[in-house]
């Protein structure tokens, strides 16, 4: 990344190792679960559930700490936070005191740091970038996740599968200790609130923000349903591609792993779009597409392969990943800088919060009715989160909205 600031470039390093030490572990918790804990599907799903929950509960609290602390210093604690939850996982497995209850209660404690973390970076980006840069700054960013989201899952479940779970938490821990380190280099932004208010007070000031921007508004819904519906399927895909598909423990990492080569092409494929498409183009492209993708993955009811399921996860990541570009490009620009960790709260409350209640739904629906349920019932979501934009001002944005106020990049020689 030849034209972005150094300090984002050590911003992008720990991102990536953040990146791949979660979707590691996160692929070695449901399969260790099904393959050695004999887990079911509504138990898979309420794993995910405990994995998931840290960001419905604690999003808003963190986006008040990344308004009134150094973003830089909430993001090291939190992948400190993360590291000892995997360090503790790890302890257990080799004692043989692995249990499902443990393995969520950790996952519980890790997804802590994961929500501080994912809070902070986008409201750490536009200090470090010029405004300018921001879009460019964000790919390289979903770039990184799509890396993982394309290898992570496929390293987990290929380790779970061939040299057991121990060898994939060792990786994933090694890993979320290196993003720590690689945020040490990057200058200390503390914002400093002329009067320090009331946490509520803060919080309502971010949601009202994002509540009455029409703009805004529309992304923060469809971002709900999105992840519903996704977290939906996601809660017992595992089970299904096993029982259903036939699929085995790296053929499950595998189809998983699809999705992030899905993100990948999109996000390599985002500058050449960006020239041909309008920017509210770029932003519906991934609503429309992970439509698309639920109702392959729906067609599997009726013809199971495993190569049609990867074909709807390639989907479910290229058309989104222009979307979580363009849409971050969006909040930064049109959110001032002393409510963007809020701003970034309330949307990261929508993007990952949806996820336990998603994962809560697809536990319930898996055990009272079976996955067919689930799969139905995650595409009916997927359905209303695409007409909630497609009804939206959003998509007749032309270009890249104005920043406001203008955000001046810090240069790469401060320091702390």
């Amino acid at each position: 990344m030849p034209a972005l600031p150094s300090a984002f470039r050590r911003l992008a390093a720990s991102n990536l190792a953040a990146q791949f030490s979660e979707q590691i572990a996160l692929a070695a918790a449901p399969l260790y679960a099904v393959l050695t804990l004999g887990a079911t599907a509504a138990q898979t799903g309420y794993l995910q559930t405990a994995q998931t929950l840290p960001f419905l509960l604690l999003s808003l609290p963190a986006g008040v700490l990344a308004d009134r602390m150094s973003r830089r210093s909430l993001m090291t604690g939190a992948e400190c936070v993360r590291a000892a939850s995997l360090i503790a996982l790890l302890a257990l497995l080799w004692t043989g005191g692995l249990s499902l209850q443990w393995l969520a209660a950790l996952g519980f404690a890790g997804a802590v740091g994961t929500v501080a973390y994912n809070v902070a970076a986008p409201a750490l980006v536009p200090k470090l970038v010029p405004p300018a840069e921001l879009s460019n700054a964000n790919r390289w960013l979903e770039l990184a996740r799509s890396a993982a989201f394309s290898a992570g899952p496929a390293a987990g479940g290929a380790l779970v599968g061939w040299m057991g779970a121990s060898t994939a938490y060792v990786l994933a821990t090694t890993l979320s200790l290196l993003a720590a380190v690689f945020l040490a280099g990057l200058p200390q932004d503390a914002p400093k609130p002329a009067t320090r208010r009331h946490p509520l007070t803060e919080l309502r000031e971010g949601a009202a923000f994002v509540a009455t921007h029409p703009l805004l508004r529309p992304v923060l819904l469809t971002a709900l349903f999105f992840n519903t519906a996704w977290f939906v399927l996601l809660a017992i895909y595992v089970a299904y591609a096993v029982d259903r598909l036939g699929l085995s423990a790296a053929g499950v990492g595998i189809t998983l792993g699809i999705y992030g080569a899905g993100m990948l092409a999109g996000a390599l494929a985002a500058p050449w779009l960006a020239r041909r498409l309008s920017f509210g183009a770029m932003i519906g492209a991934g609503p429309l597409s992970a439509l698309l993708a639920s109702i392959i993955l729906l067609t599997t009811l009726a013809f199971p392969s495993g190569a049609w399921a990867a074909a709807g996860f390639f989907l479910f990541g290229a058309g989104p990943i222009l979307w979580t570009i363009t849409t971050t490009t969006l909040r930064q620009s049109v959110t001032p800088n002393a409510l963007l960790g809020r701003v970034s709260s309330v949307i990261v409350t929508a993007n990952f919060g949806a996820r336990p209640i998603g994962a809560l739904i697809g536990a319930t629906l898996a055990a009272k009715f079976g996955v067919e349920a689930c799969l139905w019932v995650s595409t009916v979501g997927f359905f209303i989160q695409f007409a909630v934009l497609f009804t939206s001002p959003v998509l007749r944005l032309e270009r890249q909205p104005e920043l406001v106020p203008a955000q001046p990049a810090i240069k790469a020689k401060q320091s702390r």
